[in-house]
């Protein structure tokens, strides 16, 4: 176990470190009851590495097909997951979903959506009855609570966030009590599952479900590529065939969706291009449009949710009123959404004036690509920005976790991110990262599990 209760990068001796470790496990009895002292003091000061990489490659290679799986990850993906945990409060986590659930009362409005789908383009009309499988909710904390900073409809890394979470040991017989988690991972396999049975039953009844295909461009060159072998082996394991597609080998013919000559009956989709505008998806957007297969997530979900221009109407006093949202749940997104603007010619100057408060996000973007700190800006950035489509949103500082990499600490930003499925909450994973946004290229970050601290 490290820690440190000066800035990062701090190397210190085993002798002071075993000093203030002391002092944290004397000073966490003394703050029962209060869990965001206690979670502040281990996420700020103690380093502990509670990761058992044996245990994380028996979670990850459970199938002789998956035998290299771990490997893979470390000698191309290094800085996939991190050795470390998060550690939250209740009230964090009760705060969370509340604002989800808040979200998702919004989202049902038929005022609410009539003013989305009037911009979106028409294949996002297209209501099939699916809701969108892994729907991520993700989170900046500081001392005002939690603060929704986005919404994206194809997040990745659930099944690799359950097997780390699984993969946890305490550091010491001490701290065992704080490795609590909020939900059941031991059950998520099965909970992923059943959602996209759900997925499949919303838009297709009793007819059974034979064949699934996990589609993105070029699988094997994805970042997630390992995930999606998981996704393949929980699916064949219950008794679906299943195929990994590159997008543009699929096949429209005689209405039906074609990989390798086979019929496709649903398509896990893992594309970012969400309205499928692109040639080479022409047969899975053809398909979807016929309703031929279910498509998940799919267009409307990302128009209804991870546009980000709609968090302009989620963070308006004004357009909430106007939409006939209540007070409460209005109070609940003012203060739980950082106050969101549209970048437009007009507004322009008086942002550019503002600008070092503010973070600057395309509104159909996603992996933080082209998304800008306003204090980083240049002149010629900012052209881009204007001659696009942009948001401006207030800064919501992330919070911070101590980690450690060989012997050197480091303080490394976190967001915090909620699974969601109609609702509800599946699996909670952190994201430690230096630098303006999450990059998986951080020494010491990555993928973190998320425990909750005990209130007693």
């Amino acid at each position: 176990m490290g820690v440190n209760t000066n800035k990062a990068t701090d190397n210190r001796s085993h002798n002071q470190a075993d000093e203030v470790v002391s002092q944290i496990h004397r000073c966490l009895p003394h703050t029962a009851g209060d869990s965001l002292k206690r979670a502040e003091i281990l996420n700020r000061h103690c380093s502990c590495r509670t990761l058992d990489p044996e245990r994380l490659r028996r979670q990850l290679e459970g199938d002789p097909t998956l035998s290299s799986l771990y490997g893979e990850i470390l000698t191309k993906r290094p800085h996939l997951f991190s050795a470390t945990a998060v550690f939250i409060t209740p009230e964090q986590q009760n705060t969370m979903a509340t604002i989800i659930s808040a979200v998702e009362s919004v989202v049902k409005r038929p005022t609410y959506q009539k003013e989305i789908l009037a911009r979106a383009p028409k294949i996002a009309s297209l209501n099939f009855g699916s809701s969108g499988v892994f729907m991520g909710f993700d989170f900046h904390l500081d001392a005002q609570g939690p603060h929704l900073i986005e919404i994206n409809t194809n997040a990745g890394g659930a099944l690799l966030n359950a097997a780390l979470a699984r993969a946890q040991s305490a550091c010491c017989e001490e701290m065992k009590w704080a490795f609590k988690s909020p939900l059941n991972i031991a059950d998520s396999e099965d909970t992923f599952l059943s959602m996209f049975r759900n997925e499949w039953h919303n838009q297709h009844g009793r007819m059974p479900l034979t064949r699934i295909a996990i589609v993105d461009d070029d699988p094997e060159n994805q970042y997630l590529y390992p995930e999606f072998q998981l996704f393949a082996h929980l699916f064949t394991r219950a008794g679906f065939d299943t195929v990994i597609a590159n997008a543009n080998e699929l096949d429209w013919h005689n209405g039906e969706l074609r990989y390798a000559g086979k019929r496709i009956d649903l398509v896990y989709n893992r594309l970012t291009d969400f309205y499928l505008e692109e040639p080479r998806h022409t047969a899975l957007r053809q398909a979807h449009e016929a309703g031929a297969i279910v498509l998940s997530p799919h267009p409307r979900a990302h128009a209804l949710y991870a546009d980000k221009r709609n968090l302009t109407l989620l963070s308006d006093v004004n357009a909430l009123h106007r939409m006939g949202v209540p007070l409460p749940e209005r109070d609940i997104l003012l203060t739980g959404i950082p106050q969101t603007k549209r970048v437009t010619a007009e507004n322009a100057d008086h942002l550019w004036t503002e600008r070092r408060g503010l973070f600057f996000k395309p509104a159909n973007g996603y992996g933080s690509k082209a998304t800008y700190r306003g204090d980083k800006l240049t002149r010629k950035v900012w052209k881009d920005i204007l001659a696009g489509h942009y948001v401006a949103q207030a800064i919501a500082p992330p919070s911070e976790r101590l980690t450690q990499t060989n012997d050197t600490l480091s303080n490394l930003k976190l967001d915090i991110r909620a699974y969601v499925y109609e609702g509800t909450i599946q699996l909670f994973a952190a994201r430690l990262y230096a630098g303006q946004t999450t990059n998986f290229r951080t020494p010491g970050g990555g993928f973190a599990p998320v425990f909750v601290i005990p209130e007693n």
